[in-house]
């Protein structure tokens, strides 16, 4: 059963950082594709950063320069996300899906964390 658990997210000011991470279980691995979703009260889920089996990374725009998305030996998901700014507040959630192709589609994804909540102050 695959299950991915977020952790890391917080309360921060604007200009800080945090690091988000997702562990990974279960995950049944070949071409797959693991990304960082977010959806801010009253306003649509979309994709921020997302990266495939291949290392390859993509970024939505508004976050280019500023996070990163890396992945450990295990796959473990992480975020890092710097100069964080007030339009950054959501909750942001892992996803992974076995396709090795990466889109900004929610329902692309077959698996997804519960979420972190991550809160910046102005």
């Amino acid at each position: 059963q695959v299950q991915l658990v977020e952790s890391g997210g917080a309360s921060v000011q604007s200009g800080g950082s945090l690091r988000l991470s997702c562990a990974v279980y279960g995950f049944s691995y070949g071409p797959y594709c693991m990304g960082w979703f977010r959806q801010a009260p009253g306003k649509e889920r979309e994709g921020v950063a997302a990266i495939d089996s291949n290392g390859r990374t993509k970024y939505a725009d508004s976050v280019k320069g500023r996070f990163t998305i890396s992945q450990d030996n295990a796959k473990n998901l992480y975020l890092q996300m710097n100069s964080l700014k007030a339009e950054d507040t959501a909750m942001y959630s892992c996803a992974a899906t076995n396709s090795g192709i990466c889109l900004w589609t929610g329902t692309w994804y077959e698996y997804w964390g519960q979420g972190t909540q991550v809160t910046v102050s102005s």
